[in-house]
């Protein structure tokens, strides 16, 4: 099916992905117009700007698909740049097109007087309802140009009154929060300067009338993928006229464009439902399910993971790894992982990180014993690294204390008593690269926990070439996604789990190369309910590492039964990490049922669709439902919050059934056909605060 079309006499293109449309076209005096995002609409030959102001810029400069800085043009440019003799004007004219495979558009603008070219790009993805769109800026001149913004695109939302934005914010331990604002005059600015994705705020913006339901009205997302600095723009630019534009923030950047070189802008995802929020965060799971994730593992389900962190810490050697990894095996563990403390003077997190070899104290034989040990009892061995950081103290900090990002006779600034290598830099990516490349090729790894856990400071290359000082915001980002890129080329059966002090560096670019994420720090299974919640509005659950933690709970020293954090765990790819050198034996076993009933099911979590039936923002009860796509399997987990006397909750009204089916509850012999569950529902039967329960719904053959 053609999902791009190019209506020659209005000099118009239709972008049809789904339920989704998007609509270009080339305005009188040469400027590309965006004319609608939005649902499907027919004819488009009939669609038009509309309206006239006068004493105003013309209306279309307030939709132009890729503004500069140049002109009349006063909103939040997509790119600004400087020319040769010191010129800031910028303005691009339509120059040509060119269809793909017939959903994939470019379209070349042309600075009206330089030979400065930008190329827009779209890719229509009709099986999921997004569009991707992306920028190549070239400098097709003979002296060099400087960009001081490029981002990656811009969206015009239909006219009309006020938006609601939807967007994920936190901090550490308790990030992806779900907040909502009514915009007004002005920009509303989304934003990292921190060098990573952060915790603070995640590259997502969704937007509705202010109307829309969990499961009904409209809703447009747009999201980023890029892993460092980034910033989204909304912004009433005239005429209730709200733009939206994203991409690599211009904060502290610049990057030096030489003669015959381009600059690629990272992807902007375009979402679009009229099912509310459940449809469009249904929409982007299965895009990320089905094209976002590495492809080895993109169908795997997700193994059930041990940790050492939460019992161990630093304190990991030979023999308490071994009877771990015993303990581990017993309740059906399938990766063993040992995190922070392995390598080389590493007893706590004031030393060791850059020498990368197994401390000889702790680990005399190196780690093939233990790695042994694990596979014996039939698990997959894992790791944890932190290749972007290095400890003063260190025999790597101490042989190259240039090799870290400093600003000469400055401090350096530490968190976690750790500073950050310059990617920027060949020599440092090659080290990084082949010490874990290494690692991997002289060991039987099958996991990697790759973590992040500082922001950025200090932000100097002082042996930078000459004008690309400013550039290390977006190199060192390119410096990961290729270390990564070639490092599951080489080692293509490695399972990577991305971690940034938790979850400060989730995003569809991270998506691309890391097969699943440490969500948070924070395993309090009720706090995580709302982390949850808001990491599910826009990343699958198949990527979201969910865990079993001990109790008190080290962050929030609340204590909840072992059933409810294992339920709370089990709505991701499950992962324990609860000290199992305490656990009774009756503990042992339960873990152990939780553990096969959850690979029973783990399908349904991990590749179907999630309803969110009832937030725990609202009350006293929490109920998330998850749908096979053949719709004969689903389960719903329920969490009650606190009560209250004399409260009742209603029966929950389940979604996404056939409602032609039977289903059968729990293989308890009660059975429900898909209308009435539905249209009517079902009764959760929990009574009492912080219980839960997982009811499971097969229809008969």
């Amino acid at each position: 099916m053609t999902s791009v079309n190019f209506i020659s006499n209005e000099k118009l293109w239709s972008i049809r992905s789904g339920e989704l449309q998007y609509i270009l076209k080339v305005a009188d005096d040469g400027s590309l117009v965006n004319l609608h995002f939005g649902g499907r609409v027919e004819p488009v030959e009939s669609i038009s700007l509309g309206g006239h102001f006068p004493f105003e810029p013309s209306l279309h400069l307030l939709r132009e698909e890729y503004s500069t800085f140049g002109g009349l043009r006063f909103m939040e440019p997509c790119l600004k740049v400087e020319l040769p003799g010191g010129v800031r004007d910028c303005v691009l004219k339509y120059e040509s097109f060119k269809i793909e495979d017939n959903n994939v558009l470019s379209i070349t603008l042309k600075d009206i007087s330089y030979e400065l070219f930008a190329d827009l790009h779209y890719r229509a993805y009709p099986a999921y309802n997004i569009i991707t769109k992306w920028a190549e800026i070239r400098n097709a001149g003979p002296q060099p140009v400087i960009l001081e913004e490029a981002l990656s695109g811009a969206v015009s939302l239909p006219r009309g009154g006020l938006w609601r934005l939807t967007f994920l914010s936190g901090h550490w331990a308790g990030e992806t929060r779900i907040v909502q604002e009514v915009l007004k005059a002005g920009k509303k600015v989304l934003e990292s300067r921190r060098g990573t994705t952060s915790h603070q705020l995640n590259p997502v913006a969704f937007f509705d009338a202010g109307d829309a339901g969990e499961e009904e009205g409209e809703v447009w997302g747009c999201l980023l993928g890029w892993s460092g600095n980034w910033k989204c723009v909304s912004e009433y630019v005239g005429h209730d006229q709200l733009r939206v534009a994203m991409g690599v923030n211009d904060f502290d950047f610049s990057w030096h464009l030489e003669s015959g070189e381009s600059f690629k802008t990272p992807k902007m995802i375009l979402a679009y439902s009229a099912s509310g929020f459940g449809g469009l965060s249904r929409s982007l799971h299965r895009f990320e399910r089905g094209v976002v994730l590495p492809r080895n593992n993109a169908t795997k389900p997700r193994p059930v993971i041990y940790n050492t962190w939460e019992t161990l810490y630093f304190n990991v050697n030979e023999e308490n790894l071994k009877q771990l990894a015993d303990i581990a095996a017993e309740i059906g563990v399938e990766v063993f992982v040992v995190d922070d403390g392995w390598f080389k003077g590493r007893n706590d997190d004031r030393a060791g990180l850059g020498d990368w070899v197994p401390d000889p104290h702790k680990f005399p034989r190196g780690l093939g014993p233990v790695i042994e040990h694990v596979k014996s009892r039939g698990m997959i061995f894992g790791i944890w690294v932190e290749p972007e950081m290095v400890n003063p103290n260190s025999d790597l900090y101490r042989r190259h204390p240039d090799w870290v990002y400093h600003f000469p006779g400055r401090p350096r600034s530490e968190m976690r008593n750790q500073l950050i290598l310059n990617l920027s830099r060949s020599d440092v990516r090659e080290y990084v690269f082949n010490w874990l490349d290494r690692l991997l090729a002289e060991n039987d790894i099958g996991f990697v926990k790759w973590d992040m856990n500082r922001s950025f400071s200090e932000p100097g290359w002082p042996d930078a070439p000459r004008g690309r000082e400013r550039e290390i915001w977006v190199r060192h980002v390119q410096a990961v996604y290729e270390i990564l890129d070639e490092i599951r080329r080489r080692h293509p059966n490695v399972i990577f789990e991305g971690c940034s002090g938790g979850g400060g560096r989730v995003d569809l670019g991270a998506m691309e190369r890391f097969d699943q994420f440490w969500t948070s720090d924070n395993t309090d299974a009720l706090d995580r309910l709302y982390i949850q919640e808001g990491y599910t509005m826009a990343y699958c659950p198949k990527t979201m590492g969910a865990w079993v933690t001990g109790v008190p709970n080290f962050l929030t020293n609340r204590t909840l039964s072992l059933e409810f954090r294992f339920h709370s765990a089990m709505m991701g790819a499950l992962g324990i990490s609860v000290n199992l050198l305490e656990l009774s034996s009756i503990e042992k076993e339960e873990a152990k049922m939780h553990i096969e009933f959850y690979k029973k099911i783990r399908h349904i979590v991990l590749d179907g669709d999630l309803y969110r039936l009832k937030s725990p923002r609202s009350g006293g009860l929490a109920a998330f439902q998850y749908v096979t796509p053949d719709k004969t399997e689903s389960l719903i987990f329920v969490f009650t919050l606190q009560q209250g006397f004399g409260r009742r909750e209603p029966l929950l009204r389940v979604r996404g059934l056939d409602p032609s089916l039977i289903y059968e509850v729990d293989s308890s012999g009660q059975s429900f056909s898909g209308l009435y569950l539905m249209n009517y529902g079902i009764d959760h039967g929990i009574r009492g605060d912080y219980k839960s329960k997982v009811i499971y719904l097969k229809a008969r053959r």
